[in-house]
């Protein structure tokens, strides 16, 4: 099936985010006449979006009765509607409550606080953004807020579904992790070890699928879409995040530097950064981690240390870059399982200070992620920052000898 640029834009600078084609089929005669939508389920996941959004959206749009059945997975709007037209609408949708006001990327996430407003959290630029609350389609999603949303409730589909992936999991056999070289050493071994032994949240069983991170599945659309809690004001400090002179934020053209030009040299970057005067931002070193590393993180780390140390020249860059690490590291299941060696390269290459390590683990916080997130990393990562803890102690231990 033919995919589109999510937006319909030929020129979509994030042209990793597709979307299937929309297929109508219209059925019926006279006064019964509807047009199904088979694919919407589809279309919905590529989106991160309930597949009742866009059918409602239609149904306002177009002045036109809609039926939602999620059990059998069948989307009708009444009338006959063919699929140009309908995806033209689709499109309408995208604009109001996919995309992101500030950088135009779809990976966002709506939220509907307690004041029953609509938000749009981009997990890509940072920004949290008034959503479309003037819309008709707006009060149906009040009133139906995305699945696993603080607001919302999951529906007995969802569990169902949920629980028969789960199963299905239970009874298959999991793939070996890929193993790491021989000159791995012994404490390393010991963290994979222990790392291996944690439980996986349920946010993370589906995610090896292929949405804009790796999961298009409806589990992995959920986990996307979890509720960021707490006050807006807490969400990020915006404190280095200004426009420039244009109005442009510097931020986020950095981003779209970083994005478009992938094998960008350290020299390049650190030109790029420089020109926007951003390079000791905390920001911006935010922004690096997210968009430089592979999944093979672990290893890259060493390659990219000296770029690094160009941005992270005190506390908060340190901070900014287990901020960075935290939202990497949620979008792949891949990256979750090699969390502690991740942080233990970034203390290895001198990114990272111990005391700051530390003190990052003790409490989980929501500035970079949802706290439930923030939570999972953590709880990855214990092996080595238990082993950091311990190793501390000893050295105190010492010192007092001595």
């Amino acid at each position: 099936m033919a995919n589109l640029n999510i937006g319909g834009q030929s020129d979509d600078a994030f042209y990793r985010y597709k979307m299937p084609k929309l297929v109508a089929k219209i059925e019926g005669k006279g006064n019964g006449i509807k047009t199904v939508i088979p694919n919407m389920s589809d279309i919905a996941r590529a989106l991160s979006r309930p597949s009742t959004y866009p059918t409602k959206y239609f149904g306002c749009e177009l002045g036109a009765q809609v039926k939602c059945d999620e059990k059998t997975d069948r989307y009708i709007v009444n009338g006959a509607h063919d699929a140009p037209k309908l995806q033209q609408l689709l499109n309408g949708f995208i604009q109001k409550f996919v995309l992101c006001p500030s950088c135009g990327n779809p990976e966002t996430d709506i939220i509907v606080d307690k004041t029953s407003t609509i938000q749009m959290y981009c997990n890509a630029c940072g920004r949290r953004n008034k959503g479309e609350n003037v819309h008709k389609l707006a009060t149906y999603i009040v009133k139906n807020p995305p699945v696993n949303s603080a607001y919302g409730k999951k529906s007995k589909a969802d569990k169902a579904d949920k629980a028969d992936k789960k199963s299905k999991k239970n009874g298959s056999s999991t793939p070996p992790e890929e193993e790491e070289e021989d000159r791995d050493d012994d404490f390393t071994k010991k963290i994979k070890e222990e790392a291996a032994a944690i439980p996986d949240a349920d946010h993370y069983q589906s995610a090896l699928g292929d949405g804009w991170s790796v999961d298009t599945s409806a589990e992995g659309a959920a986990a996307r879409m979890k509720e960021l809690e707490g006050n807006i004001k807490t969400q990020l400090t915006l404190d280095d995040d200004e426009d420039d002179e244009d109005g442009e934020n510097p931020y986020e053209l950095f981003g779209v530097f970083l994005e478009e030009n992938p094998k960008a040299t350290d020299a390049e970057i650190l030109e790029k950064a420089g020109e926007l005067d951003i390079t000791t931002k905390s920001r911006a070193v935010t922004v690096l981690i997210q968009c430089i590393f592979t999944d093979d993180m672990a290893r890259e780390i060493k390659t990219r240390a000296p770029l690094l140390r160009k941005f992270v020249v005190n506390e908060k860059g340190q901070k900014a870059v287990l901020g960075g690490m935290e939202r990497v590291l949620i979008t792949s299941k891949t990256l979750m399982l090699k969390a502690p060696l991740i942080l233990k390269a970034f203390y290895d290459n001198d990114i990272l200070e111990e005391d700051i390590i530390l003190k990052w683990g003790e409490k989980p916080t929501k500035k970079y992620v949802t706290r439930e997130e923030a939570k999972d990393v953590r709880t990855r990562v214990e092996p080595f920052l238990r082993w950091l803890a311990e190793a501390e102690e000893d050295s105190e231990e010492d010192s007092d000898d001595e």
